[in-house]
């Protein structure tokens, strides 16, 4: 079955929602055979797939070139594509015609944008002009300099009611989920209680209305994986005993 916002929606207090990257045809195919609900085509490629140490050097060219590669395997999730680094907080026709560009030429069916409740005007007016937007708050991983470094978010009373707050307006604003990064768990469960859309976490506790993880975590294909990963498959290493199986037949003359 095909997903899409509004089964997202339905889902919320009936069915857990399952999330992954995928930034390739190869893994969205793994993707979709898995039957997972969400594939989101993370500005996360930047740091697992491109060699970056952040998700700040990311560009919408790059994000176009992996979210076309994913939607082309046409899989039954719903493909959502990051809006990278300063463009939501940009000019709202350059916004609105990179989110064009993702959804018409690329093939993706929504976008995610982080930011706190600064950005719920941005969301509104791209609601209404019909695009569908994953809200991201809590860790944002572009801010990552300007935080300097990464952490839990939500431990102090002054920041609980910030992280509430940008819940209720991107609520109102229009998005169709919200994604919760590094919260404590106490606030997760809060705004998935108050909220009407979906939460989806990430180190965030389990009582969101689902997940999401970084699919090279979770195979083992990633030098560091965070806390919350749990390694399913280290092919990994499985890959590095294959290969070098390859090079002694290749030296042995097998």
């Amino acid at each position: 079955m095909k997903r899409t916002t509004k089964t997202l929606r339905q889902a919320k207090g009936v069915s857990q929602i399952v999330c992954i990257t995928a930034y390739d045809a190869v893994t969205a195919r793994i993707a979709d055979a898995a039957d997972t609900d969400v594939i989101l085509v993370g500005d996360s490629v930047g740091n697992v797939v491109l060699g970056f140490d952040s998700t700040v050097p990311v560009t919408v060219d790059m994000m176009a070139h992996h979210a076309a590669a994913v939607a082309r395997v046409r899989p039954n999730a719903l493909i959502a594509a990051d809006i990278p680094f300063g463009v939501a907080h940009g000019d709202f026709s350059e916004l609105l015609k990179i989110c064009m560009r993702l959804m018409q030429e690329c093939g993706a069916e929504a976008v995610k944008i982080e930011g706190g409740e600064e950005v719920a005007p941005t969301i509104a007016r791209l609601t209404a002009a019909g695009v569908p937007v994953w809200a991201h708050i809590g860790l944002q991983a572009q801010n990552v300099f300007q935080e300097g470094g990464y952490r839990k978010f939500g431990k102090t009373e002054s920041e609980r009611a910030a992280l509430l707050a940008a819940a209720k307006a991107h609520e109102k604003a229009g998005a169709f989920a919200l994604l919760l990064e590094m919260m404590t768990p106490d606030l997760a469960a809060e705004i998935t209680r108050g909220v009407s859309i979906p939460t989806v976490g990430i180190g965030s506790g389990k009582d969101c209305d689902g997940q999401i993880i970084v699919m090279h975590d979770i195979l083992g294909l990633t030098p560091k994986k965070p806390s919350f990963a749990k390694v399913y498959a280290d092919l990994g290493a499985q890959a590095v005993a294959a290969v070098s199986a390859y090079r002694d037949d290749v030296r042995s003359k097998k």
